[in-house]
């Protein structure tokens, strides 16, 4: 959240080991020189009784394409109740399979994969004739893969199947594989794996919780370390939502101990107030978050949360001159325990210093003298490299601009990490411009599809629920993670607040949350 409430606003209230079957079909030109020319790969990722999971990867091997249609028959009655990767439409035997927006240009030799869910009885033979654009693909010599078993998320509803590439099976077949990992007791080290977050045993893992604010502002504004008890009570409140996660934000001046923050909430106080609050999470088998909120560096421009260069509002971007420190001693603190979580910068907002989206994911990427930002700017890969050359190889999560609302440039710009531990984080209220399930579809799809994503914030202003409840049900549908903001007793007036005491009670927004989440677990 961009601005949490002022002080005063505070103080006032069959399984899968079955062999997938896999066709390579090799396109012919069949007399036409300018006929598309393809190669399909069509797969069961994985079966149980009377449905099952199949993917189908289409090579360009032809002219470039700028829109593209997929069809093909199934021999056998299959039906296809959900696809992703593409808009899928089925008459009688017949499939068809156009591009989304954001995928509708196919190069030469550039490859597109859509997923589907479909039911079968009897026999589930493989479709043996593709087109392309209208021009048949003939088929080449069959092969078998072994398959790699994918664990089984914490099922949601297994008669909806997702509508975009999941980060995990979408459904629960209704017999668990034996090969199935079974999660880690207690927190888990996180690995990123694919598009899934995985524990030590292999198992698919969401992060799914809250926020708990306070560590961002207290110090700074003079008045404690934490807004509210971070007693063990307090605590047990959260994990008794059946929440598994706990994001911690942070303010950079009072970790650092800079002396604009008063001793008692400053340094070696601070941190270790951080860490026992960690450890406090930990023991709860919840996930820790550690986030930086607040940062040093004066911004006036567009959007300012304040004329302060200290750590007292949301920067539009880290400061060079403090934050690498920042991940650096904080990496140091909890690089032997993989089981933490590091989140590089709550909200950039470089799109509101400049005029030119080039620009903006240009400074988010790669800091230093960026337009509009009177400051040396830390940028993201600034940031990791300060985090992996402690030698910490824990998850690290990447936010994107406009208050981490905008992923759309992500991909492109993602900072390099040699770890392979990096996901992607976006924010989302129902007052942001990426509100809705066509841009959800259009920009976050195509992130999930290739790293795991976690929407630590989400919330709304209206002191309902009616908002989440789509966000949630959009990143359930896709095996995805979400946090609720916030753990706090603010009124819904200053900004979105779960409870309304530390003890766990929900707040009419809040028990949109806590319902749901109990809900999912089982």
């Amino acid at each position: 959240m961009r601005h949490p409430p002022r002080l005063s606003a505070l103080l006032s209230g069959a399984a899968l080991t079955m062999a997938s079957t896999a066709f390579a079909l090799m396109g012919t030109a069949s007399g036409a020189a300018a006929a598309p020319v393809c190669t399909v790969e069509y797969s069961v990722v994985g079966q149980w009784a009377g449905g099952y999971q199949g993917a189908v990867t289409v090579t360009n091997d032809s002219a470039a394409l700028n829109g593209w249609s997929l069809g093909f028959a199934f021999p056998a009655g299959q039906v296809v109740s959900q696809g992703w990767g593409g808009r899928w439409s089925q008459s009688g035997t017949n499939v068809t399979v156009v591009n989304e927006s954001w995928n509708a240009v196919l190069g030469t030799g550039a490859k597109v994969t859509g997923g589907f869910i479909a039911s079968w009885s009897g026999t589930n033979a493989a479709p043996t004739a593709f087109t392309l654009n209208g021009t048949p693909c003939s088929p080449g010599t069959p092969s078998t893969p072994t398959p790699t078993p994918t664990p089984t998320p914490t099922p949601t509803d297994p008669t909806t199947p997702p509508t975009t590439p999941p980060t995990t099976p979408p459904t629960t077949p209704p017999t668990t594989p034996p090969t199935t990992p079974t999660p880690v007791s207690g927190a888990p080290e996180l690995t990123v794996s694919g598009n899934r977050f995985t524990d030590q045993n292999g198992a698919t893992r969401r992060l799914l919780g809250v926020n708990r604010s306070g560590g961002e502002f207290m110090c700074v504004q003079g008045h404690g370390i934490w807004d509210g008890p971070a007693d063990d009570a307090s605590v047990k409140a959260i994990a008794d939502w059946k929440a598994d996660t706990v994001r911690i934000p942070l303010n950079e001046e009072c970790w650092l101990g800079l002396d604009n923050i008063r001793p008692e909430y400053r340094g070696a106080n601070y941190v270790n107030a951080v860490k026992d609050l960690v450890g406090k999470v930990l023991a709860h088998g919840m996930t820790p978050v550690v986030e930086l909120h607040w940062t040093y560096g004066q911004y006036t421009g567009n959007s300012a949360g304040c004329a302060d260069v200290h750590a007292s509002c949301q920067k539009p971007m880290p400061g060079a001159r403090y934050t690498p420190a920042f991940w650096t001693s904080v990496a140091n603190t909890f690089k032997n325990d993989k089981r933490v979580v590091f989140d590089l910068f709550n909200e950039p907002y470089p799109d509101r210093a400049t005029s030119t989206a080039t620009q903006a994911w240009s400074c988010w990427r790669d800091g230093g003298t960026c337009p509009g930002i009177g400051y040396e700017v830390a940028g993201m890969q600034d940031l990791l490299d300060a985090v992996r050359a402690t030698g910490a190889k824990n998850l690290v999560l990447v936010p994107g601009i406009a208050y981490s609302n905008d992923l759309s440039r992500w991909l492109a710009y993602r900072p390099t990490d040699p770890a392979g531990n990096l996901a992607a984080a976006w924010h989302v209220y129902n007052f942001n411009t990426c509100a809705d399930e066509t841009c959800w579809n259009d920009t976050l799809a195509p992130v999930a599809a290739e790293v795991p994503l976690l929407a630590g914030e989400i919330g709304e202003n209206t002191c309902g629920h009616a908002f989440i409840d789509r966000v949630m049900k959009w990143f359930d549908d896709r095996g995805l993670s979400y946090l609720g903001w916030t753990w706090n007793t603010w009124n819904c007036a200053s900004g979105p607040a779960l409870i309304s005491s530390y003890d766990g009670t929900p707040t009419a927004f809040g028990i949109g949350l806590r319902d749901h989440l109990r809900g999912l677990t089982p």
